[in-house]
């Protein structure tokens, strides 16, 4: 590997978990099902949850604008198909248990198939306006594509009370088995460096660092070789960062690059950081230039069990069910479903639950996995060995707030800022006693919540 790949940036703690992205990531990116029906989450991003612009019986076409809401951190959703409205209700959310979605049902004689966009030769950044570029990020609904879901034109869009100095695009895709983001830096290498441009341009940052992890080479000479033919780099650089986990968390990708610490409790802006996934870059780049809504994205469906592992560009809406049957189905007894990947993710029991616009990957966990676990043996007394001190990349005492939260001591819990975990799971992949930390972390938040009535009971 050459000097220019190698990555010595990096964060305090941190893990190495096994990153069996061998299963896809030599797949190219590929259409995924034309679909039936979809069902479109009114609740697809961080904020204001968006109210239905349509009714049942209402015919949409694709791209069209099905529901919106008027607060600033908001998104709204678009229908990815041509179709009849079948029904507004309830549908899974991997988050909320059931959430508000819109039912469309495709015109069978009709279905829509769509492809990614490729950009044109003559794309200059000069063309749009920091205004035109805000607005058409709102009216796509572009959110956080890296798992968040932030509204990301309030991330572009300049605030004199927050001037944004520098912007960070992230690369690092430290979740094993999840390969979109790097098919997408393969792939879409022209539409993410006009996106990050757009995106420069909108929200005033006079430098931009693209941050990928060194066990990603041909990534980085791709974005390499894509910003040097894209003319000039108007200061943008590409810079290899140490891989280890969760270095594409974007505090711990902050402190990599430049050793600044986001406040506890606080947001990147706060010391003039912005943020911005590649996946996103590329949907800003479609919806500026296209003038087309997010209603597709790339998802990884992987592990061991599914028959045809692969990344699928996917219409947002689609159920897991149906991806999974699309990619061949299980050839092994699986045991776990999971929205993500296996550190971050999150186990889904309705495999009716639809892909939303934060869904990046669909790992099949099997039942010899499962029994090769951890946390499916039995579980001992916390020896205080530290281990989980040392692996936390928010330097935090999770076996603390875990014993706290584990006697109902939620103000403990949280004078230990449980608030501040990020729920990477570190500390209960290294625990020696088996304990399931993050579990008892995730639970705390729930009650706190409950506590303070910010959520029902």
């Amino acid at each position: 590997m050459s000097i220019a790949t190698k990555g010595r940036l990096s964060f305090p703690g941190g893990i190495h978990p096994p990153e069996k992205k061998d299963l896809t990531c030599e797949s190219p990116i590929q259409p995924g099902p034309v679909v039936t029906q979809v069902a479109v989450m009114l609740s697809q991003h961080i904020g204001a949850v968006c109210r239905s612009l349509v009714r049942k019986a209402n015919m949409v076409q694709a791209g069209q604008k099905i529901g919106d809401c008027d607060a600033f951190v908001s998104a709204p959703v678009h229908s990815p198909i041509t179709g009849k409205v079948t029904e507004v209700a309830l549908r899974p959310h991997a988050v909320m248990g059931r959430s508000p979605a819109i039912v469309i049902e495709a015109f069978p004689d009709n279905p829509t198939k769509r492809t990614h966009f490729k950009l044109k030769d003559g794309f200059d950044v000069n063309n749009y306006s920091a205004e035109q570029i805000c607005e058409a990020v709102r009216q796509a609904g572009i959110v956080g594509m890296g798992g968040a879901g932030f509204p990301t034109r309030v991330k572009i869009e300049p605030n004199p009370r927050l001037p944004k100095k520098i912007m960070i695009v992230n690369g690092c895709e430290c979740e094993p088995y999840i390969t979109c983001d790097y098919r997408i830096m393969l792939e879409w290498t022209d539409e993410i460096i006009a996106g990050i441009k757009l995106a420069k341009k909108a929200s005033g940052c006079p430098e931009v660092i693209v941050g990928i992890e060194d066990n990603k080479p041909e990534a980085i000479e791709a974005m390499n070789r894509a910003l040097e033919s894209s003319g000039r780099s108007d200061g943008i650089k590409v810079v290899p960062v140490k891989t280890k986990y969760p270095q594409g968390g974007e505090r711990q990708l902050i402190r990599s690059i430049l050793k600044k610490n986001v406040p506890t409790g606080g947001i990147p802006p706060m010391i003039g950081v912005l943020v911005l996934n590649v996946a996103t870059c590329a949907a800003i780049a479609e919806a500026v230039v296209e003038g087309q809504p997010l209603t597709h994205r790339i998802v990884t469906v992987t592990g061991e069990a599914i028959a045809r592992p692969g990344n699928y560009f996917c219409s947002i809406g689609t159920s897991v069910g149906q991806l999974i049957d699309f990619c061949g189905g299980v050839t092994q007894k699986s045991a776990r479903v999971i929205l993500g990947g296996p550190m971050m993710g999150i186990a889904i029991a309705d495999l009716e639950t639809p892909v939303t616009k934060t869904t990046g990957a669909i790992t099949i966990i099997t039942k010899e996995q499962m029994g090769k676990a951890k946390f499916t043996r039995r579980q001992t007394a916390c020896i205080r060995c530290g281990r989980c001190l040392q692996a936390c990349p928010e330097n935090l005492n999770p076996t603390k707030i875990a014993h706290a939260v584990k006697n109902n001591l939620l103000d403990v819990a949280e004078a230990c800022y449980m608030s501040a975990c990020i729920e990477c799971g570190c500390c209960s992949y290294v625990c020696p006693a088996n304990i399931e930390i993050t579990g008892y972390i995730k639970t705390g938040k729930i009650f706190l919540a409950r506590q303070k009535k910010k959520i029902p009971q």
